[in-house]
C-alpha cells in the first residue's frame, strides 16, 4: 500500500511552528491534489495545508490545538485508495509513535518527549499568549529533576513568583503527573484565596495591637511573610441578562484586545492632526486611472498615493522609524510600511511593504492590491505580517472624518487616513483671497511620547501633508 506523508510546509524564514485550528478532511475521505487537508494558525494568521497527491486520508497525526513544528508529519494518505483504518492507539502506543515521528526528522528522543501533543497544546496557549512581542520572557522555573513543565506552566510560574520548590509541589492531572494549565489557575485560586485569609487574620492582630499595644515581633514577621503577592487587577464581572447574546471572542480578536491593551499601557501616546488639501491629487487621479487600470492591469487607489507620501517623510525624518527596546532606540535601516487592511470575519491584520522607499507607484498599487486581496481571502503569509517600521491605517474608507489609532507595537507611530470630503475653503492667491470647493482630508498622527517629541511628530505629519498638497498634476505613471 502506496502512502504519503503530509508535512506542515515552510511558512516564512521566521516561523518554526504553527497550531492546528481544525481538520477540514475525516480519516477515510478522499482527497484531490491541491485540495485543503487541515488548517494552521500563527499568532498573526491562518493558513490552509493543502494535499499535494491524490488519495484518501489514512492518518491524523496531530489533534486540534496540538502546536507542530514545521517539517513534522501531520496526516497520512494512501495514494492507491485503498483506505484501511488504522486501530486507534492507547496513550502509551500515541507516545511512542509521536518519538519515532520526531527521531525521523532528527529530534532526539528527549526532545520528542518534551513536544508530545499534549504539552504542544499548552505551548500553543502560550504563544498565543504571548500576541505579537517581538521577545519572549525569560522562561520561569524548570524542573530538577525528571518533571517535565509546558512553556506555558513555567510562563505562569515566572508571572506569580512560584519558585521552584513550590512549582514541584503542585499536583498535576496531566499526563504522567504534569501540571496543566488548568492546574495552575485551580492552585492559584486556592493560593489566592489562602492569603486572603492569612491576610484577614493579620487585619485583626493589627487592630488587637492597636487596642492591646506593640505586637511581638515574631507576630510581625509572621504577617509580613504571609502577604500574598500582587496580581493584577481582573476585568470586573459583567450582568448578563435574559435575551442577552453571549459571543465568544475568536483566536484572532483575544490577540487583537490583547495587544492593542498592552500598547496602551506601554506608551505614552499623543496625536497631531493636519488637515490637508488634496484636489491636486483627486483631479489627477480620476485623469489617468483609466489608462492605469488598462496599462498595468491594477486599480489606482488613493492608499498607494499616501504610503508613497509616507515612505518619503519617513525618509525625511528617520526617528520616526525606529523602535524602542528598553532604554535603547534601534533606528530601522529599511522602511517597512504596515497597511491596515480587514479581515473577512471583520478583524484587521497589518500586512508589510517592504523596502517602500524603494518602490515607484506603479511597484506600490500592486503591493497594495495584492496584499489587500490576499488578507480579505485570508491567503496572507507569516512573514508578510512581521517586520514592519511604521503603520498607515485608512479610517476614512468607513466614513470617519479622523480617528486616534492605537500605536502597532513596537513601532513608535501610526497614521490614520480621513475621509475625503468637499468642503468649502479660503483660497489664497496673489490676487487676493476667495472661498471655493476643495477636496480634504485630516491627517491623524499617533506617536510614542517616550521618545518622540510633539515638534518631531507634527512635523512628520506635516512633512506628509506638504507632499501631498505639492502633487505633480503633470506626473507620469
Amino acid at each position: 500500500m502506496s502512502k504519503f506523508e503530509l508535512k506542515l510546509p515552510q511558512m516564512g524564514e521566521s516561523v518554526a511552528e504553527a497550531t492546528l485550528t481544525s481538520w477540514l478532511k475525516e480519516v477515510g475521505d478522499p482527497i484531490e491534489a491541491d485540495e485543503a487537508v487541515f488548517e494552521i494558525a500563527t499568532d498573526k494568521v491562518d493558513s490552509e495545508v493543502p494535499s499535494e497527491v491524490d488519495g484518501v486520508l489514512l492518518e491524523k497525526r496531530f489533534e486540534v490545538d496540538d502546536v507542530v513544528k514545521v517539517g513534522q508529519v501531520v496526516a497520512v494518505i494512501e495514494l492507491n485508495g485503498e483506505s484501511d483504518q488504522p486501530d486507534a492507539p492507547d496513550d502509551s502506543a500515541g507516545s511512542t509513535e509521536t518519538e519515532d515521528s520526531a527521531e525521523t526528522e532528527g529530534i532526539s528522543g528527549k526532545q520528542s518527549a518534551v513536544n508530545a501533543p499534549s504539552a504542544e497544546a499548552e505551548a500553543a496557549a502560550a504563544f498565543v499568549e504571548q500576541g505579537e512581542k517581538t521577545a519572549r520572557p525569560a522562561p520561569g522555573p524548570v524542573s530538577h529533576g525528571d518533571r517535565f513543565y509546558s512553556p506555558l506552566v513555567r510562563n505562569m510560574a515566572r508571572e506569580e513568583g512560584i519558585d521552584q520548590d513550590e512549582l514541584d509541589r503542585i499536583p498535576g492531572t496531566g499526563k504522567e503527573g504534569r501540571v496543566t494549565k488548568s492546574d495552575m489557575l485551580a492552585y492559584l485560586e486556592s493560593r489566592g484565596q489562602q492569603g486572603a485569609a492569612r491576610t484577614e487574620g493579620d487585619s485583626r492582630e493589627a487592630a488587637a495591637s492597636d487596642s492591646t499595644g506593640p505586637a511581638p515581633a515574631a507576630a510581625s514577621e509572621k504577617a509580613q511573610a504571609s502577604r500574598p503577592a500582587t496580581t493584577p487587577a481582573t476585568d470586573s464581572p459583567v450582568s448578563i441578562a435574559d435575551g442577552d447574546e453571549v459571543i465568544p471572542m475568536s483566536r484572532m480578536g483575544k490577540l487583537i484586545a490583547k495587544h492593542m491593551a498592552e500598547s496602551v499601557s506601554t506608551s505614552a501616546h499623543v496625536q497631531s492632526f493636519v488637515e490637508v488639501d488634496v484636489t491636486r491629487i483627486v483631479e489627477w487621479r480620476d485623469r489617468v486611472k483609466a489608462d492605469f487600470e488598462k496599462r498595468e492591469g491594477e486599480k489606482l487607489t488613493f492608499t498607494p498615493i499616501f504610503m508613497e507620501a509616507v515612505a518619503k517623510a519617513l525618509k525625511k525624518f528617520p526617528m520616526m522609524n525606529i523602535s524602542v527596546d528598553g532604554d535603547r532606540v534601534i533606528k530601522k535601516k529599511q522602511i517597512n510600511l504596515g497597511m491596515a487592511a480587514a479581515l473577512p470575519d471583520g478583524n484587521l491584520i497589518v500586512p508589510v511593504i517592504r523596502n517602500a522607499d524603494q518602490l515607484n507607484l506603479v511597484g506600490m498599487a500592486r503591493a497594495v492590491n495584492d496584499l489587500a486581496t490576499r488578507a480579505r481571502n485570508n491567503a496572507l503569509k507569516p512573514d508578510e505580517v512581521r517586520d514592519g517600521t511604521y503603520t498607515v491605517t485608512n479610517v476614512g474608507s468607513f466614513g470617519s472624518v479622523f480617528g486616534t489609532p492605537i500605536i502597532n507595537q513596537p513601532q513608535v507611530g501610526i497614521l490614520a487616513l480621513g475621509a475625503i470630503r468637499k468642503v468649502p475653503a479660503v483660497i489664497e492667491t496673489p490676487s487676493g483671497d476667495f472661498i471655493g470647493i476643495r477636496s480634504k482630508m485630516f491627517l491623524s498622527h499617533s506617536y510614542d511620547h517616550r521618545v518622540v517629541n510633539g515638534a518631531l511628530g507634527g512635523l512628520f505629519v506635516k512633512a506628509v501633508a506638504d507632499y501631498l498638497e505639492a502633487w505633480d498634476t503633470e506626473r507620469d505613471v
